[in-house]
C-alpha cells in the first residue's frame, strides 16, 4: 500500500477516538454533543436556512447562465455512464435507505403534529400540510446542497485536473495553501461527517431490516439480531467494495431501482391509487407555491420554534453533513456533462421521484389512518418507525411478499451506502484517486460497521448522528467559501457558444 497520506492517519485517529468515548461513556457523549447540537439550531437555526436557500439558489442560477454550457471535462468529452446508469448512482448514494425508512413515519408525524405556524388545522389541512412538509424536507434544497458540493469537486477534477479532494476546490482561493495545514483540516472535517454520518444511517438501516423481520416472524428484534444483520451486511458490501465502482456499486444501484420500483408501483396500484395520484398533483402545487415562505420559516412570532428546529434545520443540517460523501460520490459519475445538464439532473429527477415516493407510501398510511380506521401512528408509537412501511405494505394482498422486497430493498440499499461511502473515504484518504487501493477501502468499511455496531450495543448511536450533524456547521461555512471559489475559476472560462437547434440551421 502507498504511504498513508496525513488526512487518512488523523481521521483515523479520530474515528476511534470517537468510538471509545461512544463505548466507554454513551450518554456522556450524548449529553456533549446534544448540548453542542442544541446551541448551534437555537442560535444558528437562521444560517442554516439562509445557507440552504442560498444553495438552492445558486443552483438555480448555474441552470439559467451561460455558465451552464460548460463541460465537466474536456470539451469532446460523453458522459461515461448513461441516464439510467447515472440516475440509480444519483438515487442510491443521496438518500434512497432513508426514502424506504422515513416515506411512511414523517408524513405520519407531521400529519398527527403539524408545524405551528400552519395554524389550526383538521385532519384534511393536516394530511396536505404533512405531505408538503415531506416533499420541502427531502426535495430541491437537499439536492441543491449535494450538487454544490459535487459541481465543485467534478470541475475542479475533471476540467482543471485537479485531486479529487474537496480541498482542491479552493486554489483559486488559496493557492498553494490547499496543500499545508488548511486543506488538511478540510479533507478531515469531510471525512469526518462521512463516517460517522454513514454509520449512523447503517445503525438505523439495521433497525429497520431488524423491524420488517420481526414483523414477518416473530423473532424479537433484539441486539443479537441486530448484530447478525451488519455481520452479513458487511460481508456483503466488503465483497462489493473490492469489485470497484464499474461492477459492485454499479449492478447495485441498478438493483435498487428496480425493487424500489416495484414496491411503489405495487402500493400506487395496490392501494387508494386516485387518492394518491390527487395527493401527489396537488401537494406538487403546494409546495412549489409556499416553497419561499417555507424556506425561510422559523415560527419566531410564535415564541415556539422546536418543531422547526426539531425537523426542518435538523434536516438542512443532517443535509450539509452528507453532502461531502454524496457530493463526492455523485462527482465521481458525472464526468462528461454539461453544467447545466449536470445541475438539472442532480436536482430535479431526485425531487420528483421522492415527491412521488412520499405520496404513494405517506399518501397510503394517511389514508389507512384517517379514512380507513388503521391505527398507523399507533404502531409508530408502541413498535417504532422502523416497523410502520411493514405494517401499511400488509394491509393488502401479497403484502407479506412485497414486505420481504421491502427488506431486500433495505439490505441492498444498506449494502450499496456503505460501499459508496468506503469508495469516497477512500478517495478523500487517498489525495482523491479515483480507484482508491482496496486495503484503504478495507479498513474504512470495517471501521464503519464497528462504528454501527459498536453504537448500538452501548447505545451510543443517536450520540454520534449529533456528532456528526455538528460537522455541519463548519462544513457550511466551507460550502459558502467554496461557491466563491468555483466563481472565481468559472468566471475565468470561456463560455463555449450555445448550440444551434434545428430550427435555428
Amino acid at each position: 500500500m502507498k504511504k498513508l497520506t496525513p488526512v487518512f492517519i488523523i481521521s483515523v485517529i479520530i474515528a476511534v477516538a470517537f468510538i471509545l468515548w461512544g463505548v466507554i461513556a454513551p450518554n456522556h457523549l450524548e449529553e456533549v454533543t446534544t448540548n453542542i447540537q442544541g446551541f448551534l439550531t437555537d442560535q444558528f437555526g437562521w444560517f442554516y436556512l439562509l445557507a440552504a436557500t442560498g444553495f438552492l439558489a445558486f443552483a438555480i442560477f448555474l441552470i439559467l447562465s451561460p455558465i451552464g454550457r460548460i463541460k465537466l471535462g474536456k470539451e469532446n468529452e460523453e458522459p461515461e455512464y448513461n441516464y439510467l446508469t447515472w440516475f440509480s448512482f444519483l438515487f442510491t448514494a443521496g438518500m434512497g435507505i432513508g426514502l424506504v425508512f422515513w416515506g411512511v413515519s414523517e408524513p405520519m408525524y407531521h400529519f398527527y403534529t403539524p408545524p405551528p405556524a400552519e395554524g389550526n388545522l383538521d385532519e384534511s389541512g393536516a394530511a396536505g400540510v404533512a405531505l408538503r412538509y415531506s416533499f420541502f424536507h427531502w426535495g430541491l434544497h437537499p439536492w441543491a446542497i449535494y450538487s454544490v458540493v459535487a459541481l465543485a469537486l467534478a470541475y475542479f477534477k475533471y476540467r482543471k485536473g485537479s485531486p479529487g479532494v474537496l480541498s482542491a476546490a479552493f486554489e483559486p482561493l488559496l493557492g498553494d495553501k490547499v496543500n499545508g495545514g488548511i486543506g488538511t483540516t478540510i479533507n478531515v472535517i469531510v471525512v469526518f461527517a462521512t463516517v460517522f454520518g454513514v454509520a449512523t444511517s447503517l445503525g438505523f438501516g439495521t433497525t429497520q431490516i431488524g423491524g420488517g423481520i420481526s414483523n414477518l416472524t416473530g423473532i424479537d428484534n433484539s441486539l443479537f439480531l441486530q448484530m447478525m444483520i451488519i455481520l452479513v451486511i458487511t460481508i456483503f458490501y466488503m465483497t462489493s467494495s473490492q469489485t470497484g465502482l464499474n461492477v459492485g456499486i454499479r449492478i447495485l444501484s441498478k438493483t435498487n431501482i428496480y425493487l424500489a420500483i416495484i414496491l411503489m408501483l405495487f402500493l400506487l396500484f395496490s392501494g387508494p391509487t386516485n387518492f394518491i395520484m390527487n395527493s401527489f398533483t396537488q401537494t406538487l402545487g403546494s409546495y412549489i407555491q409556499n416553497l419561499i415562505g417555507m424556506s425561510f420559516r422559523l415560527d419566531t412570532f410564535n415564541f415556539d420554534q422546536t418543531w422547526v428546529e426539531d425537523w426542518t434545520i435538523f434536516y438542512w443540517a443532517w443535509w450539509i453533513a452528507w453532502a461531502p460523501f454524496v457530493g463526492t460520490f455523485i462527482a465521481r459519475v458525472s464526468r462528461g456533462r454539461t453544467i447545466r445538464e449536470f445541475v438539472l439532473g442532480v436536482i430535479a429527477v431526485p425531487t420528483i421521484f421522492g415527491a412521488l415516493w412520499f405520496s404513494v407510501f405517506g399518501g397510503t398510511a394517511i389514508n389507512l389512518d384517517f379514512y380507513q380506521g388503521v391505527d398507523i401512528m399507533g404502531v409508530i408509537e408502541s413498535a417504532g418507525m422502523e416497523t410502520a412501511l411493514f405494517v401499511v405494505l400488509q394491509e393488502f394482498n401479497f403484502g407479506v411478499i412485497m414486505s420481504i422486497i421491502a427488506i431486500l430493498l433495505i439490505a441492498s440499499f444498506f449494502i450499496t451506502s456503505a460501499d459508496s461511502a468506503t469508495f469516497v473515504l477512500g478517495m478523500q484518504t487517498t489525495n482523491g484517486s479515483l480507484n482508491p487501493p482496496n486495503t484503504v477501502k478495507f479498513i474504512w468499511g470495517i471501521i464503519q460497521s464497528a462504528t454501527a455496531a459498536i453504537l448500538l450495543w452501548s447505545g451510543g448511536l443517536d450520540a454520534l448522528q449529533t456528532a456528526s450533524i455538528i460537522a455541519a456547521f463548519p462544513f457550511a461555512i466551507i460550502m459558502i467559501f467554496m461557491i466563491i471559489s468555483l466563481l472565481r475559476a468559472l468566471r475565468a472560462e470561456k463560455i463555449p457558444p450555445r448550440k444551434p437547434k434545428k430550427y435555428d440551421e
